[in-house]
């Protein structure tokens, strides 16, 4: 199946529940034995309240736990641990007492860079393209132009800010009701900002690339007088009374924020509190996610660039589906400060562009330490266009350009005892065939890439994957997330979100309180393993060519590579036909006329350089001058 984040979220899960459930259990069965609802009521007004309505621990939920676990415990060991086990619950509860917001991190900070790495901290002057663009007879010609076109013509004052502001505002209008990739148009804002920046271009005073550009920002990220939703139910009315640190940054460069961009809610998929984001290339598929706003309204022309975020795929899923170039920059690269928290050892922040050097000139702006998210390093991004990107070592992971091999013969399984099991297992084996019809249409893109870049003259090394369980390690994204949103949970708030599947975070929330400290730390260590492994791998080469839709998604999130995803294609008329419902579970389920992407891979803090061989494979190819044909709804 596809190495998505909801696929393996629900491996994560079943990992749990299968050996890892005994603290979490404990504790659950506990609550379970008493009220929980009325506990959970008094905990608001009372601390401790909650805690003292609990039942002490008994040798009996000792045996429940133990059994979910699959570990044994004898009788005497039960009783010596008994009030050990009563005593450490109690502590719960004071913890819970200071209402810790979502904004307080843990006390650690994850390093993803191996044991004697060198980072460069010397900043250059950064090197951009010249580009000299024709002002079109119609403004709106301008909607899929790219940033060092529009900056020209904006620099030159061919056309205004306060135009080119209104104009991406109306088509965002425009668009929007079909495609529902915008929670709050911030026009009063973006207008004013347009203005100022029109009156400082004038005056002699250009601040760069970004100067009078709109862009987008998903609603994760707070900016002060509107509302912060986190796509998500319950916080629709949410304000957070400060700019993020991205926000103040693409201010101080000039840039106006014209729209907060959906996300899947709390960071999950396309779904959010008022509907789905759309594919701008076939509406009645969903964007992906979560940065779903994002890449739809950016592949759609609706802004000039946008600022998504990625734990599991966010940057790069949606901007396969919808047809974008997305930047996962390097761990640590860009501050976090203002941005909901989903895993405060995962999340990154990052441009989707309509290329490569949007991007590059977008990081450019935002990247860097700025004193308040501490897992932020001092690390240069120094882009040069002119680069000379032959000069790079480039692998490619081989096994994932390779038709997949014949599934291997199981054991035979018992026929179905009823109709209605009978009717699931044709179902599942109809939706497996269906895919993997699906990943060797897809295969010939990769394929091609290749051929193209060998043709370009790069020699491709084959490299291998550190062969560690990447899924297993995932549960510590859904221990941090849980953590993050531990009060949903606790109150029965998490009723309020949209999705209650079994995928969905309520149940992952839920399954990860069953997820116990000693079984972290170890996937932690495991992690420090697979970051070593894969870092060395970029001791053989500078940039990896991969699969988009595979293994490294999971494993260089978990180790903070940087990641540029771009599109590489349109599927023909040959493509097989999309699943009649788009569940989610599956970003490439393509069609008929969508977009396809391949990613390259950089080693940590090398993201300039990788931008840089991205840019050459783009500029070779020209997928991202394609866009889709609209049709404005009502």
């Amino acid at each position: 199946m596809p190495l998505d984040r909801r696929a393996f979220l629900a491996i994560s899960g079943r990992f749990g529940l299968a050996s890892t459930l005994f603290p979490g259990a404990l504790y659950t069965l506990s609550v379970q034995a008493g009220s929980v609802q009325a506990g959970a009521a008094q905990a608001r007004s009372d601390g401790t309240a909650a805690e003292k309505s609990l039942p002490k621990i008994t040798p009996e939920m000792i045996d429940q736990a133990a059994a979910l676990s699959g570990v044994t415990i004898a009788a005497d060991q039960k009783q010596m641990m008994l009030d050990g086990l009563n005593e450490q619950r109690s502590g719960y509860a004071a913890i819970r007492k200071l209402n810790l917001p979502n904004d307080v991190p843990p006390a650690y900070i994850f390093d993803p860079l191996p044991p004697g790495a060198a980072v460069n901290t010397e900043r250059c002057e950064p090197v951009y393209s010249t580009a000299v663009a024709t002002m079109p007879s119609n403004l709106e010609d301008l909607a899929f132009a790219t940033i060092p076109e529009l900056a020209d013509l904006v620099h030159r004052r061919k056309v205004s800010s306060l135009d080119l502001t209104q104009m991406y505002i109306a088509r965002l209008r425009k668009y929007d009701p079909v495609l529902h990739f915008a929670i709050t148009i911030t026009e009063d804002r973006a207008l004013a900002q347009a203005r100022e920046a029109d009156r400082e271009i004038a005056a002699g005073k250009y601040r760069g690339p970004l100067h009078g550009l709109p862009w987008g920002a998903k609603d994760l990220l707070g900016v002060k007088g509107y509302p912060t939703t986190w796509g998500a139910g319950g916080f629709e009315k949410q304000t957070i009374d400060a700019d993020a640190t991205v926000v103040q940054r693409l201010d101080a460069a000039g840039a106006m924020l014209i729209a907060k961009t959906t996300l899947g809610a709390l960071a999950m998929g396309d779904k959010w509190f008022a509907g789905r984001t759309r594919n701008p290339w076939n509406p009645k598929q969903g964007s992906s996610g979560s940065s779903a706003g994002s890449a739809s309204a950016t592949a759609a022309g609706c802004v000039a660039f946008a600022i998504g975020s990625e734990t599991l795929g966010s940057i790069s899923s949606p901007s396969t589906r919808c047809g974008c170039t997305g930047l996962r920059p390097t761990f640590g690269f860009v501050p976090r400060t203002g941005a909901m928290a989903l895993s405060w050892t995962m999340d990154k922040l990052g441009p989707i562009c309509r290329a490569v050097e949007d991007c590059a000139i977008v990081m450019t702006s935002i990247y860097g330490p700025d004193g308040k998210d501490l897992a932020t390093r001092n690390a240069a991004f120094n882009w040069d266009a002119n680069f000379d990107w032959r000069t790079l070592r480039v692998g490619y992971v081989a096994t994932e350009f390779e038709p997949d091999k014949p599934r291997a013969q199981t054991e035979k399984q018992a026929a179905p005892a009823t109709e209605e099991e009978k009717k699931k297992r044709e179902k599942h084996e109809r939706e497996m065939a269906a895919y993997r019809e699906r990943r060797a249409y897809d295969r010939k893109y990769d394929l091609a890439a290749l051929d193209k870049l060998r043709a370009m003259g790069v020699n491709l090394i084959s490299v291998k994957l550190p062969d560690l369980p990447y899924g297993a390690m995932t549960a510590l994204l859904t221990a941090e997330a849980a953590a993050a949103f531990d009060d949903l949970t606790m109150t029965g708030r998490d009723k309020l979100l949209t999705e209650q599947g079994v995928e969905d975070w309520p149940n992952a929330f839920r399954i990860a309180r069953f997820y116990p400290a000693v079984e972290y730390v170890q996937a932690n260590r495991a992690r420090t393993l697979a970051i070593r492994q894969l870092s060395e791998l970029f001791t053989q080469v500078d940039v990896i060519v991969a699969s988009t839709n595979s293994e490294q998604l999971v494993a260089t999130n978990l180790t903070g590579h940087p990641a540029v995803i771009i599109p590489n294609g349109m599927r023909g008329p040959d493509a097989p036909a999309p699943p009649e419902v788009d569940t989610g579970d599956d970003d490439q389920i393509g069609g008929p006329g969508t977009p396809v992407s391949i990613t390259f891979l950089g080693g940590h803090y090398q993201d300039a350089k990788l931008c840089a061989f991205a840019k050459a494979y783009q500029d070779a190819t020209g997928f991202q001058k394609l866009h889709p044909k609209l049709e404005a709804g009502s």
